[in-house]
């Protein structure tokens, strides 16, 4: 039987480690919001980790962890919507989008390359992403991103996001959820490394600001590096420079379904930055273009 003694060590280890794990969280958002050069570390140099695209630009190496985090029960979620931005000047219409193949990520489904010759610059595309977690109902916006556009309207088409998962979810800082990844299997030491087969040119500009309800192509920090991978942003995102180009917008209906996916909290979760396959798992079943 311990004694009162012993039992006392071990109340004030277990007391210890709790203040050790609350330490560590308040340095995590210490370091998300922590101004400027605090965010170049966490966001513009971890982009290839949170928001990476086609072609292999994952440079986590570190291991997963072995068990599931418990939900995030302090999540705060913004609730206002984002205004999309607008461009200062009109695309000409139609335009040209320079898509190419790309050999160095990985593109298990084969796919045809969009057709990059007299793309439209007006209009929108009702989309709807069905899941297994609900429906994500979209608006694509081509004055926005006509490429971006072209592209993913062409990816699901060819059924190129049936049955993919939607791979690392982020609570913190940025709150998004990125798809698009078709070798993504759940760890976050290996995903957002594939792609279609092809890139596509960068459509950001500098009017760009990103919060709830913004839908935005992923990207290495490589120029033109854009593939298939997509990020959903369902609330904030703190210090993210305008570099990934926004192509639309996310409905409440959508909003909804990512609020749930994020309260539910992530799946083994990657030590570096805290972000990975969310709890509850979002894989597309299929995806209507009206």
């Amino acid at each position: 039987m311990a004694t009162n003694q012993q039992r006392r060590e071990a109340a004030k280890r277990k007391l210890e480690r709790q203040l050790e794990r609350r330490l560590e969280q308040q340095k995590r958002r210490r370091r998300i919001g922590a101004g400027v050069v605090g965010v170049a570390v966490l966001v513009v140099a971890g982009v290839v980790v949170w928001i990476v695209s086609a072609n292999g630009g994952d440079s986590t190496d570190t291991a997963a962890s072995s068990s599931a985090a418990p939900p995030p029960t302090d999540l705060q979620i913004p609730t206002q919507r984002t205004a999309l931005p607008k461009r200062t000047a009109a695309l000409p219409n139609p335009t040209t989008c320079d898509f190419k193949a790309d050999t160095t990520g990985k593109a298990p489904k084969k796919v045809n390359l969009p057709d990059g010759k007299n793309v439209p610059s007006t209009g929108t595309v009702n989309v709807t992403l069905k899941s297994t977690a609900g429906d994500i109902p979209l608006t694509l916006d081509r004055a926005l991103a006509p490429c971006a556009v072209q592209s993913f309207v062409s990816l699901a088409k060819q059924n190129f996001y049936n049955d993919t998962m939607c791979h690392r979810l982020g609570t913190e800082g940025l709150q998004m959820l990125q798809c698009g990844d078709p070798s993504a299997t759940g760890d976050p030491t290996q995903d957002g490394q594939g792609g279609p087969g092809y890139t596509m040119p960068d459509e950001a500009f500098p009017e760009i600001k990103y919060g709830r309800g913004i839908l935005a192509m992923a990207k290495t920090s490589a120029p033109n590096s854009g593939g298939s991978q997509f990020f959903m942003v369902y609330g904030s995102a703190e210090g993210l420079p305008a570099d990934y180009s926004v192509f639309g917008s996310i409905s409440d209906e959508g909003l909804k379904v990512l609020d749930a996916v994020a309260k539910a909290g992530i799946a083994n979760p990657n030590p570096q930055d805290g972000t990975g396959a969310p709890t509850k798992q979002v894989k597309f079943t299929g995806v209507t273009v009206q």
